[in-house]
């Protein structure tokens, strides 16, 4: 037998090398176009689901819904207006608008397609617009759908904006009015006063038109007493439910009933202080189902009706921003208590700020990486749209099952004092105690934190500007974490004792 030369070996190689790329081209294209290849496989309790990507490297995605034709809709914050085609995973810009003013939380945020889309062919979007260069306000805006593009704006709502606390979701409730969730812009006042739409849910006709059973007169007001509403959902027995981000203290899910006022900013989750109670006598308050300390960040909620993935049957599903994960609340055969919270995907995929559930039993969350405040790293292809849906376990072969239920069992293997920072200044400072330029100030060779501990303690006591008051918090607590910050990022200044912050409440 004749030997090949080395030429005849080098050439040999290409076309071998040439041959596996055509190969491997072939079967890629013949695969299914969702990113099957990053999909994995958890198990709930008993239910084995396969996590799916739908759409990637997106600009924080703020809303999902479904759109006609089992299509996934979303928006970005950046103002575009989008579906996923199921098949193909492709995904289609509807609207791009062109007037948006986007600065940390506001954008394009909310939006809703009416379901009954072959008789009111209607999507109802909510964001922050630029009226001019000094001047912007938020807006509710009605859309008609043809033909892959959204035409006819009719604004049914414009009001006032400030730079935070902008809401905003809005959902079609089952006798076809159109439901708005607003924040009170930051501006405390509002959420108590009825003639402010800020820190509401609104009600209107779908033609903007007020209806004619709203509890005030001439009025969208259907509740009140809210602070940053960020989710709302409707339960198969149309019982209407609500997130509301709190302020240093008490993240809520509420129940909304008409005319209720859910306290803010005299009240914060449950009437549990003297100054509370007072408020409390002159007022109908209507205590939240769930309430939670240290804050959460809830964002989107769904609930969950199908029986497709048991475990979440009659539950809601609220997406959370700061404890990256999806929390599980069932509730009641009556739909009006939750006594139970289950963590799921806990830090699987970061900030979690939209949920969705399909009407085949699968559910779409949307993460929040690259949004203003990030408390982690983005990921290559964040931000995400995924699918999770159930998978029977005869189709899972080899492939390993990872835990998709988190389990806090009260074992803390962290210190006291990183514990605290972690749970109520982590999220606005960072880990890293270096804060977001602009925003939230570095602790890191920070002045005040290297200064007088009087000085220091008296900040943390009373707040400042966006900084809320820690007061609620006890001497024994409040003297651990400030010397945990000082410990960590001001290694030179010694302990702050429980007798420090008692001397500083005594002069308040």
């Amino acid at each position: 037998m004749k030997m090949m030369t080395c030429m005849n070996v080098k050439e040999y190689m290409i076309a071998w090398l040439f041959m596996i790329s055509i190969l491997s081209l072939f079967y890629t294209c013949k695969s299914d176009p969702v990113q099957q290849e990053n999909a994995s496989i958890y198990l709930l309790d008993s239910t084995y689901v396969r996590v799916t990507p739908m759409a990637s490297h997106l600009d924080v995605p703020w809303e999902i819904t479904g759109g006609p034709n089992d299509e996934i809709w979303f928006t970005e914050q950046a103002g575009k207006v989008n579906k996923i085609d199921a098949e193909s995973g492709h995904v289609k810009t509807l609207l791009t608008l062109p007037d948006l003013y986007r600065e940390r939380t506001s954008g394009l945020l909310g939006m809703v397609v009416h379901p009954n889309m072959s008789e009111t062919p209607y999507i109802f979007i909510a964001y922050s617009a630029r009226k001019s260069d000094h001047v912007h306000v938020s807006r509710v805006v009605r859309y008609t759908y043809k033909t892959d593009t959204l035409i006819n704006p009719l604004t049914i709502l414009e009001y006032p904006a400030w730079k935070g606390h902008f809401g905003a979701r809005v959902a079609i409730a089952p006798d076809g009015k159109l439901i708005v969730a607003t924040g009170d812009g930051a501006q405390d006042e509002n959420a108590q006063d009825i003639a402010s739409p800020n820190g509401k849910i609104l009600r209107f006709n779908v033609d903007g038109s007020i209806p004619s059973d709203n509890p005030f007169a001439n009025s969208a007001v259907w509740a009140w007493g809210l602070r940053n509403p960020q989710g709302l959902a409707f339960s198969s027995k149309g019982i209407l439910y609500n997130s509301d981000h709190g302020d240093a203290t008490d993240d809520e899910v509420n129940m909304i009933q008409k005319g209720g006022n859910y306290g803010w900013p005299k009240i914060a989750g449950y009437v549990d202080t003297p100054e509370e109670r007072l408020f409390a006598k002159d007022s109908i308050l209507v205590p939240p189902l769930q309430a939670w300390t240290p804050t959460i960040a809830p964002a989107g909620l769904v609930y969950y009706t199908s029986a497709e993935i048991p475990e979440w049957k009659n539950t809601l599903l609220l997406a959370i921003l700061k404890g990256n994960s999806l929390y599980a609340l069932p509730l009641n055969k009556e739909g009006t208590k939750t006594d139970t919270v289950y963590h799921f995907f806990e830090r699987a995929f970061g900030r979690i700020r939209a949920v969705y559930a399909s009407p085949d039993g699968a559910v779409y969350i949307a993460t929040s990486n690259r949004d203003w405040n990030p408390n982690g790293f983005a990921g290559d292809d964040d931000d995400r749209i995924l699918q999770i849906k159930k998978v029977d376990k005869k189709a899972i072969k080899e492939e390993v099952a990872l835990k998709a239920k988190a389990i806090h069992d009260g074992k803390e293997t962290r210190s006291e004092g990183e514990v605290l920072y972690t749970n109520y200044c982590a999220s606005c400072h960072k880990p890293n105690g270096r804060g977001l330029m602009g925003t939230y100030p570095a602790l890191v060779q920070n002045k005040v934190v290297e200064g007088e501990t009087t000085n220091f303690v008296n900040l943390v006591l009373n707040g400042k500007k966006e900084m809320p008051s820690f007061s609620f918090l006890s001497d024994h607590d409040m003297a651990i974490v400030l010397s945990y910050v000082r410990k960590k990022f001001a290694s030179k200044r010694g302990q702050i004792s429980q007798d420090d912050i008692k001397k500083n409440r005594a002069n308040q």
